[in-house]
């Protein structure tokens, strides 16, 4: 049977890189989904790992050429999750994991309608900001527009199939966990209706 794609959004801090690998590291059978994106790797990313790094004149040609799924211009930087990379992980039965924007989760819901969607909110705005200012990675410009992006964005949480508030990190996993688990359970993964009574009756 083919995998699922189980999407996870939030704004940025609320935990959702951390969160995404404990599951990865706790899950067997589930992969992640390996965005294009047309900025430049930071610290000891690699290219094919973290990131499929283009320059934006072949992000831009992928684009026309109808290659994404979902794509998203996020400050100066596109980022985009192709057709290819999620059937190929799905057509080998592998549930994919993805950590998009709550567009780039309509599309996937459009495109692919089973899939799960995940919403990752902060305990307030307040804690929030804190945590971005204690990564120590960005300027307050940068913390002034990721709150604001953010504010406009938690409206969004309410289409999506779960909620997650990480107010402690171990339970947010756990809940998350929790959500791709019973997922799979569902008489519909397991087997068809027919297909699974049969296996009993013999």
């Amino acid at each position: 049977m083919p995998g699922q794609l189980f999407v996870i959004s939030g704004p940025s801090g609320a935990g959702k890189s951390s969160i995404v690998n404990a599951l990865l590291g706790r899950i067997e059978g589930l992969v992640y989904s390996i965005s294009h994106t047309s900025r430049k790797p930071r610290g000891r990313e690699k290219n094919g790992i973290e990131y499929h790094f283009v320059d934006t004149g072949t992000f831009n040609r992928m684009i026309e050429a109808g290659a994404f799924v979902e794509w998203a211009k996020v400050y100066d930087d596109f980022y985009g999750t192709s057709f290819s990379s999620l059937e190929g992980q799905t057509g080998s039965g592998l549930d994919v994991l993805l950590d998009v924007d709550s567009q780039g989760a309509k599309n996937i819901r459009k495109h692919f309608e089973d899939s799960v969607l995940i919403y990752l909110l902060p305990p307030s705005m307040e804690i929030l900001e804190r945590r971005l200012k204690g990564r120590g990675t960005d300027d307050e410009g940068v913390i002034k527009a990721r709150m604001e992006r953010a504010l406009n964005d938690i409206d969004n949480c309410l289409w999506y199939d779960y909620i997650i508030i990480n107010d402690d990190l171990e339970k947010a996993i756990t809940e998350a966990r929790s959500i791709i688990i019973s997922e799979r359970c569902r008489t519909a993964r397991q087997a068809p209706a027919q297909t699974l009574l049969d296996t009993f009756r013999k």
